[in-house]
């Protein structure tokens, strides 16, 4: 059962370096917490390198771009791969600028990536299909994402996640689509970057990618459901989702998620 896994997060706390955007990079931290994890925001070249070598996971995240984050992100993703250690890559904003689309790319080609996390205009960019992108927000894909998502996980021999009203987790060969969630988790920036650090949480304990992304997708989603039932609009539901997200069981992953297996 998938609840396991965050039981398993919240016993061995692992932690999670991210190298991510600085919009988002205080709710990465908390929401990495709130699941059971131990956050590491760590940046300067001077160090990526040895903190990555103590951490469970890497989360690199494009949303804040420059030519030094790169030289960072690919001097900690190389470690990371030589170690074996997974990397979850949020190509935030790829199709919307040659910049980003073109540094996600050579992400995906060049470091061992374990998860790529994107919504439907960033995993279709990479896919080679026909994607709209405004600025760092989704603007559809052309096709059916199920089989986007699986193509792409396929090619790369990585998990995919493709996020939406249904999310859908692929390894090239499982297809999972994970439908709890709430309509404000896509009304506030950086319910994306946050489920990219839970899903980091989740892979540095169980090494089956598509699982342990759906675990923690889910276990997401169940939390937005119930911070959604108290909250008055976004900002309240985002007071709550992270209490809510810290009482989330093993249990409740079990019994509540809504999971189908294609």
């Amino acid at each position: 059962m998938l609840g396991s896994i965050i039981s398993s997060v919240r016993e061995r706390t692992p932690l999670v370096h991210h190298i991510t955007n600085y919009v988002t990079v205080n709710d990465c931290a908390n929401i990495t917490l709130c699941i059971g994890g131990s956050p590491v925001m760590a940046h300067a070249e001077e160090e990526v390198e040895e903190m990555v070598s103590m951490a469970g996971a890497l989360v690199l995240n494009i949303g804040t771009l420059d030519t030094r984050q790169i030289t960072r992100m690919f001097l900690a993703g190389k470690a990371a791969g030589k170690q074996g250690i997974p990397i979850i890559l949020d190509p935030v904003g790829a199709g919307a600028t040659g910049f980003r689309t073109k540094t996600a790319q050579r992400m995906i080609q060049e470091l061992p990536i374990s998860v790529l996390k994107g919504n439907a205009g960033e995993i279709g960019t990479l896919a080679g299909i026909q994607s709209e992108v405004r600025g760092v927000d989704s603007g559809g894909v052309m096709g059916d994402p199920v089989e986007i998502t699986r193509m792409l996980a396929e090619r790369l021999g990585s998990t995919v996640v493709m996020s939406g009203v249904i999310d859908v987790v692929s390894d090239g060969n499982c297809i999972i689509q994970c439908e709890n969630g709430h309509p404000y988790m896509g009304r506030l920036s950086g319910t994306g970057c946050m489920a990219a650090s839970i899903i980091g949480a989740c892979a540095a304990v169980s090494s089956d990618y598509s699982r342990s992304s759906a675990a923690g997708i889910t276990a997401f989603g169940i939390a937005g459901e119930r911070a959604a039932a108290k909250a008055a609009g976004p900002g309240s539901f985002k007071y709550h989702l992270f209490d809510h997200l810290a009482t989330v069981t093993e249990d409740d992953v079990n019994r509540y998620g809504r999971i189908r297996k294609l």
